[in-house]
């Protein structure tokens, strides 16, 4: 029976990496290790937190002894590395914060990984899941590859970029079996209503304005969760040690474009006049360094792997917006914090 630790597994990427692990693996006993920061939520999991080979731990990846016996303890085959502070914006008022956490907590992790193995790595894998703000911006045209060189603009990029680069050095140092995916932005269900398309779902529930950056249009290439979600089953189990697999959705929209299409879809499924949504879109001043585009090339997964995304955009907003619109007390609960309280009752200090 397989041990396999993934770390971040109560926030939005993870829990859905989690679930299908959890229902497609009984034979794999399956280990959530989060924090439970304001990201994290057991609610996103409810549906697997009995299952027999599922089993949360409450903990901080920062925390090196924590994670070193950890690894003693459970003796783990496998990690799935997604524990991440993730929002941009956030990084730019607290950059120390992603340091220690994307950073400094990443090599805790090998560190542990490659002292438990002790250079037995046979049927052992670290995979570490990473970003495609790693490798900057584009212009009008191209695409990021795997061998597309770093160029991070932000606190959060740098932060990741950084751990990738200590991923790809334990195994060209230690040896540790390691595998690296960079991903577009994701969407879908139980995304903290921080980012871009939860945000402006809840907002125009709420009848709130719906700030946009500078004039809209820097675009994005949007892969919906579950699709992310297989492909690093895929990874996990297919991939070339030693490799990097950039996962995208074929999705690109301008940030203007996207925010329209997210309107146009709530106005028809709330009932009201067309073009209601859009008079809430409200421009703001820019975010520093703030990105032109991103968009990624996963043909060497398409190929290689034999994955490939499922959904297009506007199937895959419909969903979206049917589920967030179907969990309003999941959303309300989020957005008051509510949430949380169930943390502090069940674990006190942590």
């Amino acid at each position: 029976m397989k041990k396999i630790l993934i770390t971040g597994a109560a926030g939005f990427i993870g829990s859905h990496v989690a679930r299908l692990f959890v229902n497609k693996y009984p034979d794999y006993e399956i280990y959530n290790l989060d924090k439970l920061t304001y990201a994290g939520n057991l609610e996103n999991l409810k549906d697997i937190d009995k299952a027999p080979n599922y089993q949360f731990i409450l903990g901080d990846i920062v925390n090196s002894d924590f994670v070193m016996n950890l690894f003693k303890e459970h003796k783990f085959d496998g990690v799935i590395h997604l524990a991440a502070e993730s929002h941009v914006d956030r990084s730019i008022e607290n950059p120390m914060e992603f340091i220690m956490t994307n950073i400094v907590g990443t090599v805790n992790l090998l560190n542990a990984a490659k002292t438990i193995w002790e250079g037995d790595y046979e049927d052992k894998r670290f995979y570490h899941v990473s970003t495609d703000e790693v490798y900057g911006s584009l212009g009008n045209e191209g695409f990021f590859y795997e061998d597309t060189p770093y160029d991070p603009h932000s606190p959060y990029s740098a932060s990741k970029a950084s751990s990738d680069h200590l991923v790809r050095a334990y195994n060209d140092t230690y040896g540790l079996p390691v595998i690296i995916s960079n991903c577009s932005n994701n969407y879908g269900p139980n995304q903290f209503p921080e980012k871009l398309i939860p945000l402006f779902i809840n907002n125009i529930r709420h009848n709130k304005p719906l700030p946009v950056y500078g004039k809209g249009e820097n675009v994005r290439d949007w892969l919906y969760v579950i699709d992310h979600a297989a492909a690093i089953d895929v990874i996990y189990h297919k991939g070339a040690t030693g490799e990097t697999f950039n996962i995208g959705g074929h999705n690109e929209w301008t940030n203007i474009d996207l925010i329209k299409v997210v309107c146009k879809v709530m106005d028809k499924k709330l009932g009201h006049e067309p073009g209601t949504s859009e008079k809430l879109i409200t421009f703001v001043t820019d975010r520093a360094g703030h990105d032109l585009r991103y968009a990624i090339d996963s043909s060497k997964l398409q190929n290689e792997l034999g994955w490939k995304p499922s959904l297009q955009f506007e199937e895959g907003i419909d969903l979206t917006i049917d589920w967030y619109l179907n969990n309003e007390e999941w959303l309300n609960n989020v957005t008051s914090g509510n949430y949380q309280k169930y943390y502090d009752e069940m674990y006190g200090n942590r």
